[in-house]
């Protein structure tokens, strides 16, 4: 049933929510559990439709997936299929994640390509030179990609690329290391939370990789991998949202179960608008709303996350002077830019910069969302408008976003989620 959220702007914010476990650094992990025949038992596993989806592609893979309890699951593969279609792949691109798993364990595979992405290309072609450096023979026919790792051996690998680092082909590469012969060298390899924590996971399983967490990671390939108990990180991108709809709205709101460390770059723009930032065991907190514009620019980690560059820019639009975002991770995400507008926002765009004219009073409109990261920001905005925002194609949402309306409603935010029939007369799609 397609659904939409309903907010009424005005409300401070305040109070207390707790971090889902990381939808990105879920993916590969979930991919990852293909490359043993024992049991994984993963701990903090969010309830979202995208890890749901790969359940469903892990399963037709061939491996036993059971919820054994909210946020825990045990996968079992003892046998793998090497074929993915494209009716599983299509739905969500993080699926080719399963390329590295699949080489890995079978030294061969056939993976449907995902094809395109609402905010921009995002191409493959580093992950396919990087198993190329393995010596894997890769051929492209018909809308797939046949490898074939028969003869694949431990390489030197540089992974850079135009935009810098590749975090799913990071994760595809190491994946398809462990298994492999010989010695593996990553050189500008991704340094997300994410792919440490695949990396971390996979050493609990008798990987041997080095250098976790830095641009060099060097794998020593094993014969096999054991199963083994693993929790998830918690989600920096849902965590650094909350914080945002505690600034949009000058509230008080402290998140629990995410690491400061992982949001470095986030936190220190937020203190640079102004909102003050604290950080204790018990989590990070917001307090206040923003005061000054800022400069931001996306760049891989630990760089300010383009994950979090809708939100942002949401946020400075109750600033009074120029912020100016520049995105350099995917220059065409912007596509949150006119329903912002169709709330009175005034913003320019000049390339891959977005020109903020803060300190305009925002009004409440129906909006659609485009992507995931832009139905939050639509949100927000919605928080500190005034009147009713309605926001559409809320399935983008649930993506990434554990129940995000619930959360919201908890700080005393006034939204619900409706049938779509709810809409008043007129505001629906065409």
């Amino acid at each position: 049933m397609l659904e939409v959220a309903r907010i009424t702007g005005g409300r401070t914010l305040r109070g207390e929510v707790t971090a889902a476990g990381s939808k990105n650094a879920c993916l590969p992990i979930l991919a990852a559990c293909l490359l043993t025949r024992e049991t994984v038992t993963l701990r903090n596993v969010p309830d979202l439709s995208d890890v749901r989806y790969m359940a469903e592609i892990l399963r037709h893979q061939g491996a036993d997936v059971v919820v054994a309890e909210p946020g825990t699951w045990r996968i079992k593969a003892e046998t793998v299929g090497h074929r993915t279609p494209y009716d599983l792949v299509r739905k969500m691109r993080a699926s080719i994640c399963l390329l590295g798993a699949l080489v890995g364990r079978l030294r061969r595979c056939e993976i449907a390509l995902p094809g395109g992405c609402v905010i921009g290309p995002r191409p493959i072609d580093l992950h396919l030179k990087g198993l190329a450096r393995l010596g894997c023979d890769i051929r492209h026919d018909a809308g797939y990609l046949r490898v074939d790792a028969a003869n694949a051996r431990g390489a030197y690998v540089f992974l850079g690329g135009r935009m810098g680092s590749t975090v799913l082909g990071t994760a595809n590469l190491v994946m398809a290391a462990v298994l492999t012969p010989g010695t593996t060298r990553i050189d500008s390899a991704a340094c997300e939370p994410e792919v440490t924590d695949l990396c971390r996971m996979l050493a609990k399983m008798g990987a041997r990789i080095s250098g976790i967490g830095s641009p060099c990671l060097i794998v020593e390939g094993v014969e096999s991998l054991r199963g083994c108990e693993h929790a998830v990180i918690g989600d920096r991108i849902e965590a650094g949202t909350y914080l945002v709809a505690g600034a949009i709205t000058g509230g008080d709101v402290l998140v629990r179960g995410v690491e400061e460390q992982h949001l470095g770059a986030f936190l220190d723009k937020l203190e640079a608008a102004g909102v003050r930032v604290e950080s204790s065991p018990a989590g990070l907190r917001a307090r206040g709303g923003p005061s000054r514009p800022i400069e931001v620019t996306t760049q891989p980690f630990p760089g300010f996350p383009t994950d979090l560059q809708a939100q942002v820019l949401a946020m400075q639009l109750v600033v009074d002077g120029l912020t100016t975002v520049t995105e350099r991770v995917y220059p065409a995400r912007f596509m949150h830019v006119p329903e912002l507008q169709r709330m009175g926002a005034e913003i320019d765009l000049e390339g891959a910069t977005a020109i903020v004219k803060g300190g305009r009073p925002l009004s409440g409109a129906p909006v659609m969302a485009s992507d995931l990261r832009a139905s939050a920001a639509l949100i927000l905005a919605g928080l500190a408008a005034r009147g009713e925002t309605w926001v559409q194609r809320l399935y983008h949402l649930d993506r990434g976003y554990v129940a995000f309306e619930r959360g919201l409603a908890s700080l005393g935010a006034d939204i619900v989620r409706l049938p779509n029939s709810a809409l008043p007369t007129g505001l629906g799609e065409e």
